[in-house]
């Protein structure tokens, strides 16, 4: 969408002008807040423009809104100025003693905040500003899903019309040198993230008397949901039998040829779970003993008096730290995601495509399967009509869909407990916050599926005491993956390490992974909310009336 307005370089047209951005944006949904912000910074903006502009030229302004991002841009012919000067004027009119000295402060103020979305540049005597009314939370999710097209058809023309000799060149020398960098950098981030991810979350509860019957119902239910995700995973992938075998590493079959006796595999899992350095787990990224070493710190934390308050802070701080380092290094997703798919085609052709569909099947497959189950669930345990749920919990599914992770959606699922099923705060409150951090059912399934598919792919065989080392290891570390966008890969990353599966494997999955995330992204929240609904019921703090009454959003 793409509006343009012309108006006279003079101020009595400065109202018209809000009056008509008021009118476009409110007809493409930006909301009132962005709205104020827009038309106050955009009045302030067609000032300083006024004023530097020449006599009787014109200021022409466009509406831009593309991929959900929503911009204004002014050009008029004048001198150069800067764009702080709007705020000097500003703030000199704050000083001013008169019956408008508070609303010169708050506009000062507010004008302040957002000339940071202004941009300003001076070319061939035109003064160009450009100003961001609204930034889509999917931005990352629509670039992504560029690439991948982008990489597909890339992909598919130079396979049919580019000399061997080059793509090869352009892969070795250029897609493959960005792929490699993008997965070192989440290789590096891997244990610092499980680490904290997990001991910010068990230090949490360093008192468990206080959870109560509320919270030990709803921790019980959750590792329920877990167990049976799992177990959804592991099946759909033996039934399914995703994934073609594309490369063979004798390597890792003969290492685990070696280990031909069930009781001794068990032995070393269940002993190799305990490290005998602190510092070895986080150097090899062995995923079993950084999720133990986390437990048991966290547990500790709890235990060590006056100190407790302020450990958990920091703690805290560095779980913060690294998930912002995630979305850091995720804002390259697109990039390596178009480097990945395109090597990918030129290196291993159309039929890994084809596979790697099936991996994606089978997975929907699994998620559909946990969903009857939810049902079931409600209609057993809670006895609650499912098909009511899913009618007022649809539009919720929606917006969890398009956000694609599930410590966003959190807001929004605490408010569709309330306002439309009709739980109490005192469970909600607890459970969707906690439901967000240690219950990924989802996530289960993807990592069983995908990690299981992969190692197939790669020629590695698992064998029964390698599939209950790693239920367990999917069970454990479910706890600990972030809820953020780009946490399912550092997850699959440290499993595909325990099965011995070389990380470079996950240069299959990029690309499908920002398309998988919205579907467990649904599948993760829809079970924190089935077992909130359950556990309020089973204590009386389910408004049946709320629950059953037809809600409009």
């Amino acid at each position: 969408m793409r509006k343009h307005i012309r108006i006279p370089a003079k101020y009595n047209a400065v109202d018209g002008v809000l009056n008509s951005v008021n009118g476009i944006l409110k007809k493409h949904n930006v909301s009132t807040k962005e709205i104020g912000r827009a038309i106050l910074t955009v009045e302030e903006a067609l000032g300083s423009l006024i004023d530097h502009a020449e006599s009787d030229s014109e200021i022409d302004i466009a509406i831009n809104s593309i991929f959900g991002k929503t911009t204004i841009e002014f050009h008029s012919t004048g001198e150069e100025f800067s764009i702080s000067d709007g705020i000097k004027g500003v703030k000199e009119s704050i000083d001013c003693v008169d019956g408008d000295e508070a609303q010169n402060i708050i506009r000062g103020a507010l004008f302040k905040a957002y000339v940071d979305d202004l941009q300003y540049n001076h070319k061939l005597g035109k003064n160009n500003v450009k100003m961001t009314i609204h930034k889509s939370k999917h931005i990352l999710l629509y670039r992504t899903l560029g690439a991948l097209s982008l990489a597909l058809l890339s992909g598919l023309l130079l396979t049919g019309i580019g000399a061997d000799s080059f793509n090869e060149n352009l892969c070795h020398y250029l897609l493959v040198p960005v792929k490699t960098m993008f997965l070192n950098a989440l290789k590096a981030i891997v244990a610092p993230v499980v680490f904290f991810s997990i001991i910010s979350c068990v230090s949490g509860f360093s008192n468990y008397k206080e959870l109560g019957r509320v919270g030990i119902k709803t921790l019980i239910s959750y590792f329920c949901t877990t167990l049976i995700a799992t177990f959804v995973g592991i099946m759909t992938f033996l039934l399914l039998k995703p994934g073609r075998e594309i490369v063979n590493h004798p390597d890792f079959v003969e290492e685990q040829a070696e280990k031909t006796s069930l009781s001794d595999m068990l032995l070393d899992s269940i002993v190799g779970v305990v490290p005998d350095n602190f510092v070895k787990p986080f150097l090899e990224s062995n995923m079993l003993q950084l999720i133990f070493l986390a437990i048991l710190c966290g547990i500790a934390v709890g235990m060590i008096g006056e100190y407790s308050t302020s450990l958990r802070n920091l703690l805290q701080a560095f779980n913060e730290l690294f998930l912002k380092i995630i979305s850091i290094i995720m804002l390259f997703m697109p990039i390596a995601v178009y480097c990945s798919i395109t090597s990918l085609i030129l290196t291993l052709g159309v039929d890994t495509l084809l596979s790697l569909i099936g991996i994606v099947a089978s997975l929907l497959f699994g998620i559909i399967c946990m969903m009857i189950i939810y049902c079931l669930l409600l209609l057993i345990f809670g006895r609650l009509n499912p098909i009511v749920f899913l009618k007022k919990y649809f539009p919720t599914m929606l917006n969890v869909f398009s956000i694609a992770a599930s410590n966003p959606a959190i807001p929004i699922n605490m408010e569709a407990c309330e306002k439309k099923l009709g739980i109490d705060k005192k469970v909600y409150s607890f459970s969707i916050p906690l439901g967000a951090t240690i219950n990924m059912d989802g996530t289960c399934i993807f990592l069983a599926v995908q990690a299981l598919a992969l190692a197939k792919m790669y020629g590695v065989n698992v064998s029964v005491a390698a599939m209950l080392s790693f239920a367990l290891s999917i069970i454990i570390f479910s706890i600990g993956a972030p809820g953020v966008p780009g946490g399912l890969i550092i997850c699959l990353s440290a499993l595909l390490t325990q099965l011995n599966v070389p990380t470079s494997a996950l240069e299959l999955v990029i690309g499908i992974s920002p398309i998988v995330g919205m579907f467990l992204a649904v599948s993760n929240c829809l079970g924190d909310v089935v077992v909130t609904t359950i556990v309020a019921n089973s204590e009386g703090l389910l408004d049946k009336q709320k629950f059953l009454k037809s809600y409009r959003t």
